[in-house]
């Protein structure tokens, strides 16, 4: 594996960062470069960095800066908009850029080498030769009547400029590159052929794809670039393309022009195995891991050697939030998982999380009052369970199997299973404080009912269609609650649009609770019966529409916080402290069991949720807080 190297003097990025070739476009220098290039990547965050930015000259001589001085390379530490006076782009903040102190010319380092022609001649527009002015800002372009800000091209016989590279893409075009697809921004540069109908962004005219390739990773016959709007499907990655692929004279071959460059052997986080990259998947109706849509047989992907159905399109398996950016194709395999427990006999394990006495299976069904598990924090009702022979120490049966180490839709890297929590924590996926196990991952953490969803995730409410995890960028509203989410589990079927955040997806399909003497059932809405809902806990009116709990016996309806709460996931009888500013306060999370509901301190009113906070840390006696509202958790 590539040793992690320190790179921050020279691109001013505060983390240490790894060499690597993984296809990102670089944010370092202030303008793509070829997507396919040596960098490094930062192995705490997304920043990525091309290589041949690390280590630019001290100063340069433009041929278009008529100013006596050199430019300095200079870091930007100007938080207000400053920009290239080149291509008129955004200069981030702590990016590297090139800067004359004498004029105050700014430019990027890619525009410093890649820059636009000192000269030119367009007699479409104008009779005279036009040179690239550096000298001058805020000008009126003569051909368009726009006002300019950055440095134009002016005629100096008829003291005229002109920016003639910028403005809206015209409106015949479908306002996108012909060579990447990607969108031609208003008011930055891009140069375009009304003849042909053909516009290339900056990137593209700085660093086009060669005509011809030859690359044996790719295919064993020279491609020929084909520079024009084609619809096709990818043999590469198996998507479809609209625009300038690469193809073979001799066969049937058919490739994106940034389709190279791919790793052979990677982890992701939809799948437990390592994957390889292939160029004929030869699975039959073969859907991919990760977007669900359709795979061509006869095209490239990664898949699974153990798991030959498990397979995946090239770009959807190394998205940055489905893969870590690292190959594994030389470096061995992971030590195969430890299992989370000892087998004594055929009903008695040692679990790892409690070794000191052994745990017995236990089948019965039986309904064990106000006792929780110890993974999960929620009850152990008719579930099948483990429970110690010397302890109150209790695990459901399908928590004590939960993986020391597994992977998750919500990060590309390995989640570690803790079973040792010294406070509380807030899982990222459905928003849920708890206390009890908990699968981390660097910064991120999730309980481990939200780490044991399921991919595809099936649901008593929708069990015509399975559910699964896009991206975050994929959120929606919830058709449970009517509430909007990053984190979503939805229908990939057409037309279908249901969808679950990870807190819905998980609620209990029954739940005890005092207010009623049966099991109380979850439903999921309706719209049938008339006349108003009341839920029999706050004695307010409840939705319809949107999922309550339900007695089918006595008719009650009831709000599912009503009969959750917002501590659902603390274990009652334990302690925990906050902070919140300079103010600590230690809490315990207590059964609201008692005859007479305490008053909350703060709202005044009697705590109506089954688990409720307690803190004896201000007086002689004991204060209550029945909601996250209430308390100083957050």
């Amino acid at each position: 594996m590539d040793t992690v190297v320190e790179v921050r003097v020279a691109i001013h990025h505060h983390h240490l960062m790894t060499p690597s070739k993984d296809g990102r476009m670089g944010n370092c220098c202030g303008i793509k470069f070829e997507s396919i290039t040596d960098g490094y990547s930062c192995t705490q965050c997304k920043f990525y960095a091309h290589k041949i930015c690390s280590n630019p000259p001290e100063e340069i001589n433009h041929p278009s800066h008529r100013c006596k001085s050199s430019l300095s390379l200079r870091y930007n530490n100007e938080r207000f908009k400053v920009r290239c006076g080149l291509c008129g782009g955004k200069i981030e903040i702590y990016i590297k850029h090139y800067n004359c102190r004498t004029c105050d010319l700014k430019i990027h380092l890619g525009c410093a080498k890649y820059h636009p022609p000192a000269t030119i001649h367009v007699p479409q527009s104008h009779d005279h030769e036009l040179k690239l002015e550096l000298m001058e800002r805020c000008f009126t372009c003569a051909s368009c009547g726009k006002e300019g800000d950055e440095y134009p091209y002016k005629c100096h016989e008829c003291e005229l400029s002109f920016h003639l590279f910028k403005g809206e893409p015209p409106k015949y075009t479908d306002g996108k590159c012909r060579l990447c697809g990607d969108n031609l921004v208003d008011d930055e540069v891009f140069y375009h052929c009304s003849t042909c109908n053909f516009s290339l962004d900056l990137h593209c005219v700085h660093y086009p794809p060669p005509l011809h390739l030859h690359d044996l990773n790719i295919h064993d016959h020279e491609l020929i670039l084909k520079p024009k709007q084609i619809s096709f499907t990818c043999t590469t990655c198996g998507l479809i393309g609209d625009r300038s692929p690469y193809f073979c004279l001799q066969c049937d071959f058919v490739a994106h022009n940034d389709c190279s460059g791919f790793p052979w052997v990677i982890n992701i986080n939809r799948h437990n195995h390592r994957v390889s990259r292939t160029s004929l998947l030869g699975v039959v109706d073969a859907v991919c891991g990760v977007c669900r849509k359709k795979m061509e047989w006869t095209c490239g992907g990664y898949s699974c050697e153990r798991c030959r159905d498990n397979v995946f399109h090239t770009k959807c398996a190394t998205r940055e939030d489905v893969w870590d950016g690292l190959e594994m194709k030389d470096e061995p395999e992971e030590d195969e998982d430890i299992e989370p427990f000892e087998v004594i006999d055929e009903n008695t394990i040692q679990h790892f999380s409690h070794r000191e006495h052994n745990l017995r299976l236990n089948k019965s069904g039986i309904f064990i009052e106000e006792k929780s598990c110890k993974a999960c924090t929620y009850p152990i009702y008719h579930h099948s369970f483990f429970n110690c022979m010397s302890c109150n120490f209790f695990l459901h049966e399908s928590c004590a199997k939960l993986p020391r180490r597994k992977r998750h839709v919500l990060s590309n890297k390995p989640y570690i299973l803790s079973t040792k929590q010294a406070n509380y924590s807030q899982c990222e996926a459905c928003g849920v404080f708890y206390n009890g196990f908990m699968y981390h991952c660097e910064k991120n953490r999730l309980d481990v009912r939200c780490a044991s969803v399921p991919e595809p995730f099936v649901h008593q409410s929708h069990p015509e269609h399975p559910l699964f995890y896009m991206s975050p960028l994929d959120g929606g509203v919830c058709s449970a609650c009517n509430e909007e989410s990053s984190h979503v589990l939805r229908c990939v079927e057409d037309n279908c649009g249901f969808i679950l955040d990870f807190k819905c997806a998980l609620l209990p399909y029954a739940f005890k609770h005092r207010v009623d003497d049966h099991f109380l059932s979850l439903c999921y809405g309706e719209n049938a019966r008339s006349g108003k809902y009341w839920c029999d806990i706050c004695e307010k009116e409840t939705d319809p529409k949107t999922w309550f709990y339900t007695c089918k016996d006595c008719g009650v309806t009831l709000h599912i916080n009503c009969v959750l709460g917002d501590f659902r996931g603390l274990e009652p009888k334990r302690r925990f402290i906050t902070k919140r500013e300079t103010k600590t306060t230690p809490y315990e999370a207590v059964r609201n069991n008692s005859m007479s509901r305490p008053l909350c301190s703060r709202c005044k009113s009697r705590c109506i949720f089954p688990t409720i906070l307690k803190t004896d840390f201000y007086v002689d006696s004991d204060i209550y807080c029945c909601s996250i509202t209430c308390s100083t958790i957050i």
